[in-house]
């Protein structure tokens, strides 16, 4: 099966734009932290610069990969397994679901 790339990056919302700007300046800080050049964590990470500072910029077109990457040439892809573990609004969904005076309540 092929894959198709998108031609353009997705639309996001005003609050998602933020965040993702947040990710990005925490990637800088984290590279500079380390005192690592953007050459550097580029290589590391198997990209370019212009896609590093892309990425260090929150830009909505560099792909999920790209920032996994990114992550792992500065040591922080553990902190990916924090990314919705803790999902406290589908898990209080859930259980009402399963909860039999709920589920009582809804049949007919």
């Amino acid at each position: 099966m092929i894959s198709t790339m998108p031609s353009k990056a997705p639309t996001l919302y005003p609050l998602e734009l933020r965040e993702l700007a947040g990710l990005g300046e925490r990637l800088r800080l984290a590279r500079r932290r380390r005192k690592l050049t953007s050459q550097a964590v580029a290589q590391r990470a198997g990209i370019s610069r212009p896609t590093l500072r892309n990425a260090e910029a929150g830009d909505a077109s560099v792909s999920m990969g790209t920032y996994v990457r990114v992550l792992a040439a500065l040591g922080l892809d553990k902190d990916l397994s924090k990314v919705a573990a803790e999902d406290k609004v589908g898990r209080a969904l859930q259980d009402m679901r399963t909860d039999p005076k709920v589920r009582a309540k809804e049949r007919p």
